[in-house]
């Protein structure tokens, strides 16, 4: 578990929970009610489910050993919306949740509304113990993590509805065109990186530590939808020699041939996006690509992805934050690393293998949680999130 926490008085965390609670049912509310409980494949979790169970986390890693005399909404709810937690018991399988009617849509904001209530009782506590601060700190950064999956997991089920239903007319996320071709030179040499100082990080991020780099050019801006055309067009898609084995394979079983929610229609790329179907921007930034994909645009390009070290060392000289951007290093533990006691201790260090870091942010990235030592990690096919690409050499 993180070993740093923001200084915050009982007032502040009091308003940090209604503010960040508050924002996961804004995303939720252009739904219908049938889009809450669908799930198209096993990487998407219903809407309705990540509502249950970011407030299943706060009901139990807080409510229910620390305030006393708490009664749980629904004992049953353990086991529909404990993710991935062992030290807790059964639970749902994760291909399952799409098949659950019930608990409905109006009993998880109940349940929300039941534990929101408590919670608001339980803060008005004149003091809380470090370690509660810890966990209530982890809650809020793990219902952030969830509201920028309800973003893309929404996108997901609706992109793959053949009317492509619109989420929201108006544009949901406003970019910035990219017209900076230009590289940043960075002199190699021993650096420092990971999380240092005061505030709210992730137990991945610990413990800053020096790495050695070569010397090394990074690109300040992201590939565009533009240039990624060049390389489709040139026939990315069907040249192996761009491809690592692996990316190659995914190629000939998946059929791919363009980032996802882009479609060919009447001579035109179009791209699904959560304000419906639009001719693609050449100037905005390429977004649903995979890993596989990134690597072969890099190849094509005579380049490569920058390692994470790359990348944190020269993140205040490059644009960054609307894409989170594959790198090329393999999600593993910083030196020191240590899992917290219990169930906590799952949070991120069980998943450090085969998995590939990606660094930054995306457009989906709740205000106020982003920062240069983020480690987000993701297996390399995986494309829903909000994914792109930054070239280095």
């Amino acid at each position: 578990m993180q070993q740093y926490t923001a200084k915050l008085n009982p007032e502040g965390l009091k308003s940090k929970y209604k503010e960040v609670r508050q924002h996961s049912q804004t995303i939720c509310k252009p739904l219908e009610v049938e889009d809450y409980v669908v799930q198209p494949v096993v990487d998407i979790s219903p809407p309705k489910w990540h509502l249950g169970h970011t407030t299943w986390f706060f009901e139990t890693f807080i409510l229910k050993p620390y305030s006393s005399g708490y009664v749980a909404f629904n004992e049953q709810y353990d086991y529909v919306f404990n993710s991935y937690y062992e030290s807790l018991g059964a639970r749902v399988v994760r291909t399952d949740r799409g098949n659950l009617s019930r608990p409905s849509v109006t009993d998880i904001y109940q349940y929300r509304a039941y534990v929101d209530r408590h919670m608001d009782s339980f803060l008005k506590s004149a003091l809380l113990p470090l370690d509660v601060i810890t966990v209530l700190e982890l809650g809020l950064n793990h219902e952030q993590q969830h509201q920028e999956l309800l973003y893309s997991d929404i996108k997901y089920i609706l992109g793959h509805n053949p009317l492509f239903p619109v989420y929201q007319p108006d544009t949901v996320f406003i970019e910035r065109n990219k017209t900076n071709t230009e590289f940043i030179k960075v002199q190699g040499g021993i650096y420092e990186i990971g999380f240092k100082g005061e505030g709210f990080c992730f137990d991945n991020e610990l413990n800053r530590h020096k790495i050695y780099l070569e010397d090394y050019q990074i690109a300040v801006e992201t590939v565009t939808n533009q240039d990624y055309l060049l390389f489709m067009l040139d026939g990315g898609y069907t040249n192996f020699k761009y491809w690592h084995s692996e990316g190659w394979e995914w190629v000939r079983q998946s059929g791919a041939r363009a980032p996802l929610y882009w479609h060919y229609i009447d001579q035109k790329w179009m791209n699904y996006t959560l304000s419906g179907l639009h001719e693609i921007d050449p100037a905005k930034s390429v977004c649903h690509v995979n890993f596989y994909e990134a690597a072969a645009y890099a190849a094509w390009k005579g380049m490569r992805l920058p390692t994470e070290a790359e990348w944190e060392v020269a993140s205040s000289e490059i644009n960054w934050g609307e894409r989170w951007e594959w790198t090329n290093s393999a999600y593993l533990p910083y030196p020191g690393f240590k899992k917290a006691d219990g169930a906590i201790g799952e949070y991120n260090g069980k998943f450090m293998i085969n998995q590939t870091v990606l660094r930054g942010a995306s457009v989906a990235t709740p205000k106020g949680h982003s920062r240069n030592t983020y480690r987000n990690f993701f297996h390399p096919h995986h494309k829903w999130q909000f994914m792109g690409i930054r070239l280095a050499r």
